[in-house]
């Protein structure tokens, strides 16, 4: 083989390479409690997956069809949003464009986040969306009881050691630091609600009242 073709047949394997890193770094989310998440979203609910469809929603400038995956719902608990005449969520048809995958069993429930959009729901990776039965008594308390009234304060995330917040209106999230992530004690135990005095702090409802609100200090 010449010099010339291993040049070549480098160059394209190296473009192959770099094309599918770019499509395994498409959809990239930055970490969301899930009382933000909640916050941020249009509508929040619990719902099963009845089916699921391919649906076409225009053609590229190639005339090739572009298609999202449409998954059939049965609403079970609306709580956020306009109206609960929810029927459908949407969402991109692979996970390099954020697209997510739902298992359309019918007796799978989810708890889902999403964004309204001509009157459709659409959905993400970024969106929080969990099996329900994954979630702690204080997150499923949380939806209805205190996510809401914590939506003016502020949850700032806390990377590395030392951080610290700016404001009283803010809580410190820290179980990325402490090795807990998503799944962390905070986000699936605490509210961020704002107090009597204006400022927020953590939550937990379900704690011997001396040990209700977490002190900033606190991990």
């Amino acid at each position: 083989m010449s010099r010339t073709m291993k040049s070549c047949f480098v160059t394209l394997a190296v473009l192959f390479l770099w094309r599918v890193e770019e499509v395994a770094e498409a959809c990239s989310c930055a970490p969301v409690h899930p009382q933000q998440a909640f916050c941020g979203s249009d509508v929040v609910f619990r719902a099963k997956v009845t089916g699921k469809e391919e649906v076409v929603i225009g053609n590229d400038p190639f005339g090739n069809p572009i298609t999202e995956i449409k998954y059939v719902i049965k609403l079970i608990k609306l709580f956020k949003g306009p109206s609960s005449d929810i029927d459908a969520v949407y969402t991109p048809t692979s996970s390099a464009m954020c697209g997510v995958y739902l298992e359309a069993d019918g007796i799978t429930h989810y708890l889902i986040t999403g964004h309204l959009d001509g009157g459709k729901v659409r959905i993400i990776l970024c969106n929080f969306i969990q099996p329900w039965d994954t979630l702690s008594t204080n997150q499923k308390l949380n939806l209805i009881r205190r996510y809401a009234s914590g939506c003016d304060c502020t949850i700032t995330y806390c990377s590395s050691i030392p951080c610290m917040i700016s404001s009283p209106a803010e809580c410190l999230w820290t179980d990325w630091v402490t090795g807990g992530g998503v799944r962390g004690d905070q986000a699936r135990n605490y509210a961020c609600i704002k107090r009597s005095d204006g400022s927020c702090s953590w939550y937990r409802g379900n704690a011997p009242s001396k040990k209700a609100f977490m002190d900033i200090e606190d991990p």
